[in-house]
C-alpha cells in the first residue's frame, strides 16, 4: 500500500480578529497538508511534536478523525504548540509562536512513496536537523516535497535559515512557495528568477503562488501559468497547504511519485505540469472561500472542476 509521509509541526492557531479572540483551530502547515491529503483518500502517516495536554488530545482527535495515522513518538513534547493568528481586515494572518520543535529517533513506518515537510520543522532548532536527517534518509525510496513556508516571526538568525532551505531544496524533488516566501529568501530578484535558480539546484518541479495573480511553475521542459479562481475570500488560512497538497495529489494520480519515477518526473511535460497546477490552485481556492484551513475533500474537488 502507497503511503505518505509527512513530518513537521502541528498546533493550535488561536486566532484573533478586531482585538478579540475568535477561536481556537487545529494548525501547522504540514498537519494541514497531512489531513488535506487524507481527505483525498490517500494514506497518510503523519510524525510531530505535541503533548499529551488538552490541546494534544484536540489535535490527536482531529488527525484520527481525519484518517491520518499519528506516527509514534509524536506525544513526546512538554506543551503542545500555539500560534497567535492576528486576522486584518482582509482576513491575511500575521503570526506570533510558542513552540518548541524536537525530533527523535527514525519512524516506524514503511517506506514511504512521497515524503513531505516544510515551514517551521526545517529551520527551527533542534528538530530541524532530525528533519532533515529523516528527508536524506527517505530519499531512496520516496519523492521529496517541500514547501518552505518562511515565518520570519521564529527566525533569529537569517542566513543559517536561507542555508538550510537551499540545503533542502538540493534534496527535494518537488519546491512550492510562495511570493512571498521568496522576497524574503531573496529580496534582490524577482521570484521566477529566484525559482529558475532553485530549478537548477535539483528539483524536478517549483511551484509559485501568487494571491489573487495566480501560481506559475517550472520544470525542465518550461514554465507554466494558472490564473487564480475568482472567489470570494473568507480568509487565507491553509491556502498554501492546500495548494501543496493539490500538487501533491496531482502528481500521485499521475503515477509520478516513489524515488523509481524521479526520472519520469524530472520529463513532465508543460501540458502535463499545467493540469498539475490547475488541480493546486483549484484545491487553494477552495480552502480560501471557507474560514479556517478547510481543506477539500475528494468529492468536492473533483466536483469543482471544470
Amino acid at each position: 500500500m502507497s503511503r505518505a509521509l509527512v513530518i513537521g509541526e502541528a498546533l493550535i492557531d488561536i486566532v484573533e480578529r478586531d482585538g478579540r479572540i475568535s477561536g481556537e483551530h487545529v494548525g501547522g502547515s504540514p498537519l494541514n497538508v497531512a489531513v488535506g491529503l487524507s481527505r483525498l483518500g490517500r494514506d497518510v502517516d503523519f510524525l510531530t511534536h505535541i503533548a499529551q495536554d488538552d490541546r494534544g488530545k484536540r489535535i490527536v482527535d482531529y488527525l484520527k478523525a481525519s484518517g491520518v495515522q499519528l506516527v509514534s513518538g509524536s506525544l513526546s513534547a512538554k506543551r503542545t504548540p500555539t500560534a497567535l493568528a492576528v486576522l486584518d481586515t482582509t482576513g491575511q494572518a500575521r503570526y506570533t509562536f510558542d513552540i518548541d520543535w524536537q525530533l527523535a529517533g527514525t519512524p516506524e513506518v514503511a517506506p514511504p512513496l512521497v515524503a513531505h515537510t516544510g515551514s517551521i520543522a526545517t529551520v527551527l532548532e533542534p528538530g530541524c536537523r532530525a528533519t532533515a536527517a529523516l528527508l536524506d534518509a527517505y530519499h531512496l525510496s520516496a519523492t521529496i516535497t517541500f514547501d518552505p513556508n518562511v515565518r520570519p516571526a521564529l527566525i533569529t538568525d537569517d542566513e543559517a535559515a536561507r542555508g538550510r532551505i537551499d540545503r533542502l531544496i538540493e534534496r527535494a524533488d518537488v519546491v512550492k512557495a510562495s511570493d512571498e516566501d521568496l522576497r524574503w529568501l531573496d529580496p534582490r530578484r524577482d521570484p521566477e528568477q529566484v525559482a529558475k535558480t532553485w530549478l537548477s539546484m535539483g528539483p524536478s518541479i517549483v511551484a509559485v503562488t501568487m494571491g489573487d495573480r495566480g501560481a506559475f511553475a517550472m520544470c525542465a521542459a518550461g514554465v507554466v501559468r494558472i490564473p487564480a479562481r475568482p472567489v470570494q475570500v473568507v480568509d487565507t488560512v491553509g491556502a498554501g497547504d492546500a495548494f501543496m497538497t493539490g500538487l501533491i495529489d496531482a502528481l500521485w494520480s499521475r503515477g509520478l511519485l516513489g524515488a523509481d519515477r524521479r526520472r519520469e518526473l524530472a520529463r513532465i511535460s508543460t501540458d502535463a505540469l499545467e493540469q498539475v497546477l490547475s488541480t493546486a490552485v483549484l484545491a487553494s481556492a477552495l480552502t480560501v472561500a471557507r474560514p479556517g484551513a478547510d481543506l477539500p475533500d475528494r468529492v468536492t474537488l473533483e466536483a469543482t472542476r471544470d
